[in-house]
């Protein structure tokens, strides 16, 4: 009973700290957050269906999805994915694409480790200055990287809580940002056979950040002939928070050894329109897995008032491979994921990741 009032304990701080930065967003608003990268899942399994598994999410996915989920880890798992924005090097954005890595383990029989890192490159890009418009000065190559380090425990069977600290860099060759924010989330598991879930997530709360370094400045000469070096004033951007809470169902057919989950989820974003996200996912023998989402937000088949690249359709599925067939209590294996998200008058996204578990 205890366990249980501090869950609620938590989830009233989560959504008091979220009432002014959450449900502060409005159209004069949209577009003006930092760190957009954050908004943009970088792990194939959770994006196959719109990031919809809020509720269900299990291990190293969780570091988007939802905290707590990195507490269903057995021992060990390390994911590597990569995801082509828009169509990679032949889309919109040449050479733009996301490289991930988590790794976490087990301490003890209710707390989990992790560690993961997001890099977003966008490929060479052509340098151009007011003076030589043209592209003969060379190409840069901006980056933006995310650090995650999280904890998650299991409080009791149902409920299961975890946190995540990040570190947020975006640099050029001369402009550095540095931030920080934290990420909470909770799930809670019940039913005959866990097969009914409910889970929260707070994401990427944290304060304001700015650029810094030789960019913000330039030279040129007064009317006296001297030469004078002057500095932009930098401006603060605010973080792209976001309230996450879904649920999901799972049909069990035990007998057929077949799995069919149904999860929607809610999404409320603090500079960008809230999301209702809605998806399935079929598993078979515990080897392969087909899922699918539609992510819905307001004026989605409108052209002109639509402000959203990643909505409507996204597919995705997996490849589960035992590595130890005669001990099917191991959960040692390896998986393979890949995912589908359509982009709205841009090119479709692809995500393939890579997952062991140990």
């Amino acid at each position: 009973m205890k366990n249980i009032f501090r869950i609620f304990a938590v989830v009233a701080v989560m959504m008091m700290l979220s009432t002014t930065s959450v449900w502060a967003g409005n159209d004069n608003r949209r577009g003006t957050a930092g760190a957009s990268e954050l908004l943009v899942n970088p792990w194939a399994h959770s994006a196959g269906w719109g990031c919809v598994n809020v509720a269900n999410v299990r291990g190293l996915d969780a570091f988007y999805t939802n905290i707590a989920g990195l507490s269903f880890i057995n021992k060990i798992e390390a994911t590597y994915s990569n995801t082509m924005l828009f169509g990679g090097k032949s889309g919109l954005n040449s050479g733009a694409s996301i490289n991930s890595f988590g790794l976490a383990m087990r301490l003890s029989d209710r707390g989990v480790l992790g560690f993961s890192i997001m890099a977003m490159g966008f490929g060479d890009i052509d340098r151009t200055t007011e003076e030589s418009p043209e592209p003969i000065n060379g190409t840069f190559s901006p980056t933006m990287m995310n650090l995650n380090v999280a904890f998650a425990w299991t409080f009791t069977q149902s409920i299961h809580g975890g946190g995540n600290i990040k570190i947020i860099t975006e640099s050029t060759d001369d402009l550095t940002a540095t931030g920080f924010a934290v990420d909470a989330g909770i799930q809670y598991v019940t039913g005959p056979s866990d097969n009914v879930r409910f889970g929260i997530s707070l994401k990427n709360w944290g304060p304001s950040f700015g650029f810094s370094g030789t960019g913000n400045s330039f030279s040129f000469f007064n009317d006296a002939g001297n030469n004078m070096t002057a500095e932009f004033r930098e401006g603060e951007m605010e973080l792209p928070t976001s309230l996450s809470m879904g649920a999901s169902y799972d049909f069990l057919f035990e007998s057929l050894d077949q799995r069919l989950t149904f999860a929607a989820a809610f999404i409320s974003n603090s500079f960008r329109k809230d999301n209702f996200n809605i998806g399935m996912e079929y598993s078979m023998l515990n080897i392969l897995e087909l899922r699918c989402g539609y992510v819905y937000e307001t004026n989605v088949f409108s052209h002109s008032e639509s402000t959203t690249a990643f909505k409507g359709l996204c597919a995705g599925a997996s490849v589960n491979v035992p590595l130890h067939k005669k001990d099917s209590e191991s959960n040692t294996g390896l998986t393979i994921d890949y995912a589908y998200r359509s982009a709205d008058r841009l090119r479709g996204t692809h995500s393939i990741g890579a997952t062991f578990r140990f």
